[in-house]
């Protein structure tokens, strides 16, 4: 054997045992990620008796779909679906464009305190919301904008509750994860060439109409990224929405309800005896387990068909992001 043919060979072997190492290792992380998820989907096709079963583990022996009718009928399912569909699509829009906005600015104008402002989205980001919840619950309810609505009506608005709160964050940059939406898109916006804008200039277009025709339709995939993720965020939070919606139907609002949900549905359909002094028995732990599985999945699934829909403009925008940062 020669010594090139000898060399390619131990290029061939080293390759070869990389690859499989590679396939092993990606195999892992994947079956580490997926395994909770696959554990949630089968137990949610098991029926109660198939729970207690030790010959029982993945693969149901009694196949069901009563378990995702009763999560359905706990949750409301639909209409509680619809109603968060509505209401987080309102908000995450109206958060990515006042995100938008406020990186636009950061990216290419210079202004007097400029950096301190900054300084301050980066807060956004590091600091825990849960830090500035009791500043939170005083000012909104004792709602006021520089003593006007004191001055106008008398007394100031109580905001908590009610969706206004709610949108009037996302609405100005400082709903739940604003500072990221920010910084990304600040990151986006500087890597754009200023050769476009001052051409744009040249051609008698104003600033905010370069902003909207030149900058915006560029920046589409980065603002599919960043509607998804406040999307998805806002879907499964429930420190704002128990702040200011705990009186609506959302899904992230039921899911955290739903151990209670499921004890009175048991207690309906295992009462004993009549009338409000009926003794009740307690639901089995696995059946409730395996109840609050089907709900997290029936909550999970919208967000995947979701990402579905957009994961080439979401890849997209990753992929853009990585090269210009």
């Amino acid at each position: 054997m020669t010594k090139v043919s000898s060399y390619a060979l131990k290029n061939s072997i080293v390759d070869t045992v990389y690859k499989i190492f590679r396939a092993i290792l990606l195999f892992g992380l994947c079956f580490l990620i997926l395994q909770p998820l696959l554990d949630k989907l089968s137990v949610s096709f098991m029926e109660q008796q198939d729970l207690y079963d030790a010959t029982v583990i993945s693969i149901p022996r009694h196949f069901s779909t009563s378990n995702y009718q009763i999560s359905m009928r706990i949750l409301d399912y639909f209409a509680t679906l619809i109603q968060s569909v509505v209401f987080l699509t309102i908000s995450a829009l109206l958060q990515v464009a006042a995100c938008t906005l406020t990186a636009y600015g950061f990216a290419r104008y210079k202004f007097p305190g400029r950096n301190i402002l900054f300084m301050c989205v980066f807060l956004l980001i590091i600091v825990p919301p849960q830090t500035i919840m009791s500043s939170l619950y005083l000012n909104f309810q004792f709602f006021d904008i520089f003593g006007i609505v004191r001055l106008v009506t008398g007394r100031t608005l109580n905001l908590l509750g009610s969706p206004s709160g709610y949108l009037l964050l996302s609405a100005t940059a400082m709903g739940l994860k604003s500072g990221l939406y920010i910084f990304l898109l600040r990151q986006y916006f500087r890597g754009v060439p200023k050769e476009l804008e001052e051409a744009a200039y040249v051609d008698g277009c104003g600033r905010f109409y370069t902003f909207c025709r030149i900058m915006l339709p560029d920046a589409a995939p980065m603002l599919t990224s960043c509607f998804l993720f406040s999307f998805v965020w806002q879907w499964t939070d429930t420190l704002f929405t128990t702040l200011f919606m705990r009186n609506f139907k959302l899904i992230s609002l039921a899911l955290s309800k739903m151990t209670d949900g499921f004890y009175h549905w048991w207690a309906g359909q295992n009462a004993w005896g009549s009338g409000t002094g009926a003794l009740m028995s307690q639901p089995p732990i696995a059946y409730l387990q395996a109840i609050l599985a089907t709900g997290m999945l029936l909550c999970l699934a919208p967000l995947v068909l979701l990402y579905l829909v957009a994961q080439r403009a979401f890849v997209e925008s990753l992929t853009q992001t990585g090269i210009k940062m």
